[in-house]
Order: structure tokens, then C-alpha cells, then sequence
């Protein structure tokens, strides 16, 4: 490695993009870098193998991302040791990231015919005399652009539903992460040799926009909300239908009945799994005043038993610790206070866990996506206040509830796509539960049904049985018959509540 390289920055040479470790700079791999030509290739190529892999059926494609799940699931050791490698990652948390992963993927199998498969549609009694049948016909080729943070997880999971409803598939990954991404691709290979039905294009910010006005059916993004918005700018030059899922600033609620000390065990999970690089990660907490003084102290106790550089990795993206840094300083400097961790918490590639508390509303540690090991704990009068606080901000992806007696309500309450009520971030382990948010945290659905039938384009067809007993789309209608709609519509419909 030259000496100008920064351990974990992207890095091409002679048209090939080399990944390599945050912590240690040791090359993870090499793959090729694509033009806009050769973006174009991968997906006419994707074109045509779309046509056989949507011609095997549901039970074809079900088998073959069966045999891809239990490869995954057979080298799950392979494919976490290569994260961590890229990432920095813990590999105990690659092999957690994985497993759900291989979770996602053996559902959307499972149950892609169920929820996306032909089915007949009961019929008004207006129109009787029509069958109604609804089934979801692919887009053809799937555009998904995934994140370094999460890079076997997060694409899966758009990958996955995409190939079960019929799609073909051309994966952009990371370009601090493309590496993985291409172990994805190629494994994938291994078990449907015939056609590429899943393949990587590998780049800077230039090959996802390539992607973009690529003439695919549909684009599948994970990444900040500045990013996202350039992403739909683009795909809404051809129209190319998007889902994005973009950042976060979830909080977590304690209310005062909560058990404090599991709420402070997944606070600390939430917040600093992962070195804090988690879209859905808690960064700010909310307790209520009963409770407060105990739930900052049972998390400075277990937040400050982690090792750094074990079960918290490196920022996997340098430039990140730049904003980690300027957070912490802005926190401090606008009457936070640090107590654990704090201004000397940066230690590149590294930041150890810290705590803030008394930090105001409008500060930057509050307001913007931090994605670090760092937790902001704010007391609340109540619930209410906890409530109004945590929907303040403009994102909206996930969020948590520690209590008993009002928890769900609470839940129910907050603006977000997703609340894990005593637990943090397991909604995302729960194969058949819809992932996205709302506001700036994006739109659309992976994962569940809802994450199925984004991949399929709702197809309706009715089918005359018999004569229609009130014809009404037809010039051959008589008076004596509009008539008879007249009083059918009076007696069905005319009642009211």
C-alpha cells in the first residue's frame, strides 16, 4: 500500500477500485471500476436474464434462493471474517448482520407466491357479473444501491424481495464496500450459473447516477438524505419508480415504569452497536424524571465496559469522524456535558463511547444524524414531553419504548416507520414486518409483504361470467335500466350511518 493511502478510503487505480481496512489499511479486495457503458451492459444483460428467471415461476425461484440461503448460511464464517476485514466490524456483529440477512432472504422464498401470486378478487354486487383476479407481474430489472455501514444485511433485503418476485437484479455497492458486494454477487452465481440474474457494478457516486439512467425498472436506495434526494433527481428524468431508505435520529422513551436497567442495556446495544454507524441506531434518549438519574448511570456503567477496538470497531468511513467530532464539540460547547467519554473520545480510526446529557434541543449532537458511538440523554417531565421531542425532527425511520402500563400507546405515538417496544433495533430482524420510514428518513418498504409487492406492479383483470344484470358501460343501456342503477344505488348505499 503507498504511503498517501488512507486506511479505509476507496481508492482507483488503472480503472480498478481497491477496498481496504479502516483499522489495520490491509487490502480487503480489488473489483473493476464501471463506466456508463458498462453500466448499460450489466443491465441489458440483466434484461435478458430476467425474461428466464421470471419464466422458472415462483417454485423455481424459490428453490434456487433456497440453495443461495443455505450457502450463505454454510459460509457465514467466510462472508463475516471478509466484513470485517471491510468494515472494521466486530465479527461476532458480521455474523449477527448476516444472520438476519439469511432470515430476510429465506422468507421472501418462502412467501413470495403467497403475497404476489395470482388470486381471485370478490366481486361487488354492482358488477357481479365480473370475476376480479389480482396478481403483481415484475418490473424486470431492479436497480439497488447499498451502504457500507450494513453492506450484506441492507441490500439484501431490497436483493432478496427483488428476485422473488421476478426481477433481475444489478447491485451497486459501497465503494467502501465493494467487496462484499461482489461476494454477494459471485455466491449467488454459484447456484444459478445459467443467466446473471444478480450482478455488481462497481464505482464512485458517478456509476449509481449511470445506474440511475440506466432505463431500469425500479431503483432500491439505502444512503443520507442528501444523497437520496440526488438519487430521485435523477431517476425522475426517465421516471424510474424509487425506494429510498435515508437517515435517521431515533430515539428511545423511558417511561417511568420501566425496567431501567434493560432500557440501559439496549440504549447502549442501540446506540453503539456497530460503532454507532446504524441508520436505525438510537441516538437520543428520552427519560422521564423518575427514572432519569438511574438510567444515566446503568448506562455510563455498561457503556463504559465496552473495549474499544473489540466490540467497538473503527468509523468505517474516515471522513466520519469529522462529524462525530464536531458534535461532541458543539454538544459540550452549548452547556452538555460529557459523562463518558467526550472531547477526547475521537481517537482515529476510532471513537470510544460517550454519553452526553443536558445537551440543548437545537444542537447539532440533537438535530443532525451523528452515526457514531455516542448517546444523547435528556430528561422529560413526562411521556408527553418525551413524545414531542422525539417527533421534532424532520426524520422519521425507527424508535423505542421502555415501559409497561402505556408503552404501545406510546409506540403508537411516535412518527416513525418502525418502534421496538422493550428492545432496540429487532424490528429489523422480523423477516415478515415491513423496514422503512418517513419525512426525511425516505419512503417505500423492504422486508414482509410490503417489501414483496414493492417489487411487483399491482396487475388487474376482470373476466365477464354473464350478462350483466344492470349494464352501465355500454351505449345500449335503455332508460329502464339506468332506472334500475338508480334504486340499486339507493337501496346498497343510501342508508346512512
Amino acid at each position: 500500500m503507498t504511503a498517501t493511502r488512507t486506511p479505509g478510503m476507496p481508492v482507483v487505480e488503472d480503472g480498478v477500485l481497491i477496498s481496504t481496512s479502516p483499522a489495520t489499511g490491509a487490502e480487503a479486495g480489488r473489483v473493476p471500476v464501471a463506466d456508463a457503458a458498462a453500466v448499460a451492459a450489466a443491465v441489458e444483460r440483466a434484461r435478458t436474464a430476467f425474461v428466464w428467471w421470471a419464466g422458472l415461476g415462483f417454485d423455481g425461484r424459490r428453490t434456487r434462493l433456497l440453495r443461495w440461503r443455505a450457502l450463505l448460511a454454510e459460509r457465514v464464517e467466510e462472508l463475516a471474517a471478509l466484513t470485517h476485514t471491510e468494515t472494521g466490524k466486530p465479527v461476532a456483529d458480521a455474523v449477527v448482520e448476516a444472520s438476519a440477512a439469511i432470515e430476510h432472504t429465506d422468507w421472501a422464498a418462502r412467501n413470495a407466491k403467497r403475497v404476489l401470486g395470482p388470486r381471485r378478487v370478490k366481486s361487488r354486487l354492482l358488477l357481479a357479473e365480473h370475476a376480479g383476479h389480482l396478481e403483481y407481474q415484475p418490473y424486470g430489472v431492479i436497480g439497488v444501491i447499498g451502504p457500507w455501514n450494513y453492506p450484506i444485511l441492507t441490500p439484501l433485503g431490497p436483493i432478496s424481495g427483488a428476485l422473488a418476485a421476478g426481477n433481475a437484479v444489478v447491485l451497486k455497492p459501497s465503494e467502501y464496500t465493494p467487496a462484499v458486494g461482489q461476494w454477494l454477487v459471485d455466491t449467488f452465481a454459484e447456484v444459478v450459473p445459467e443467466q446473471p440474474v444478480l450482478q455488481a457494478v462497481h464505482g464512485l457516486g458517478d456509476v449509481g447516477a449511470a445506474l440511475c439512467r440506466s432505463g431500469i425498472g425500479k431503483l432500491a436506495f439505502t444512503g443520507s438524505t442528501a444523497t437520496a434526494k440526488k438519487v430521485m433527481a435523477a431517476c425522475a428524468e426517465t421516471l424510474t419508480p424509487v425506494l429510498i431508505e435515508a437517515g435517521g435520529k431515533d430515539a428511545l422513551i423511558v417511561d417511568a415504569d420501566a425496567d431501567v436497567n434493560a432500557a440501559a442495556e439496549a440504549a447502549v446495544w442501540g446506540a453503539m452497536t456497530n460503532a454507532g454507524q446504524t441508520c436505525i441506531g438510537i441516538e437520543r434518549a428520552y427519560a422521564v424524571a423518575p427514572v432519569y438519574d438511574a438510567f444515566v448511570a446503568a448506562v455510563v456503567a455498561k457503556a463504559g465496559r465496552l473495549k474499544v477496538g473489540e466490540e467497538i470497531g473503527p468509523m468505517t468511513m474516515p471522513g466520519q469522524l469529522d462529524v462525530v467530532r464536531r458534535h461532541i464539540e458543539d454538544a459540550l460547547a452549548s452547556g452538555g456535558r460529557a459523562v463518558l467519554g467526550g472531547a477526547g473520545a475521537v481517537q482515529p480510526p476510532h471513537v470510544a463511547p460517550t454519553v452526553l446529557v443536558d445537551v440543548p434541543e437545537e444542537s447539532a449532537a440533537i438535530r443532525e444524524e451523528t452515526f457514531g458511538p455516542t448517546l444523547t440523554i435528556t430528561k422529560v417531565a413526562d411521556a408527553d414531553e418525551a413524545v414531542a421531542k422525539a417527533n421534532a425532527l424532520p426524520y422519521g425511520l425507527g424508535g423505542a419504548v421502555f415501559g409497561k402500563a402505556n408503552a404501545i400507546r406510546i409506540a403508537r405515538r411516535l412518527r416513525t416507520g418502525m418502534v421496538a417496544v422493550n428492545s432496540t433495533l429487532s424490528f429489523v430482524g422480523m423477516a415478515n414486518l415491513p423496514f422503512g420510514g418517513i419525512g426525511d428518513s425516505g419512503f417505500g418498504r423492504i422486508h414482509g409483504e410490503d417489501g414483496l409487492r414493492e417489487f411487483g406492479i399491482p396487475k388487474a383483470i376482470t373476466v365477464r361470467r354473464a350478462p350483466s344484470l344492470l349494464p352501465a358501460m355500454t351505449f345500449e343501456r335503455t332508460p329502464a335500466q339506468v332506472q334500475r342503477i338508480v334504486k340499486a344505488l339507493k337501496l346498497l348505499y343510501g342508508r346512512r350511518p
